[in-house]
């Protein structure tokens, strides 16, 4: 088991079916350039990779505001539905909260859909806190 960050085209493109699990209405062809152009902004895609399957994904951005100090920010954390309950989620999660101390983080962050029941057990049972509501505006 390694977890690394997905650097080449093709290490992108095969985060894709984990990623689309989560976020179908993103088109394959367009991954990985969408992905290449977070990344000019910090934006960071890591995965965990099993037995030479990508079995869980994430991306991570690391943001400084005056509510949170220095904060890494969780994006699109997904564990392959057939690969869930076997502790990869968990893992890529302490991985991500390694990361974040080490590069001086305050604090950890993600969103997760109010529908999204078995999420929310998982990062309750990961010490993280419902800290807040998230509000969106749709624009388009």
């Amino acid at each position: 088991m390694t977890i690394q960050k997905a650097q080449t085209d093709g290490q992108i493109l095969a985060c894709y079916p984990v990623t689309a699990e989560l976020r179908p209405h993103v088109a394959q062809e367009e991954f990985v350039s969408r992905i290449r152009k977070q990344e000019k902004t910090g934006f960071e895609l890591v995965y965990l990779e099993d037995q030479g399957y990508i079995v869980a994904v994430a991306g991570i951005r690391i943001g400084e505001s005056l509510a949170w100090g220095r904060y890494l920010y969780v994006y699109d954390l997904s564990t392959a539905e057939r690969h869930r309950s076997k502790g990869f989620g968990g893992r890529l999660l302490d991985w991500i909260v390694a990361y974040a101390r080490e590069r001086g983080c305050d604090q950890v962050h993600l969103d997760s859909g109010v529908q999204r029941f078995g999420a929310h057990r998982f990062y309750l049972a990961h010490r993280m806190d419902i800290t807040s509501h998230h509000f969106a505006l749709r624009l388009r």
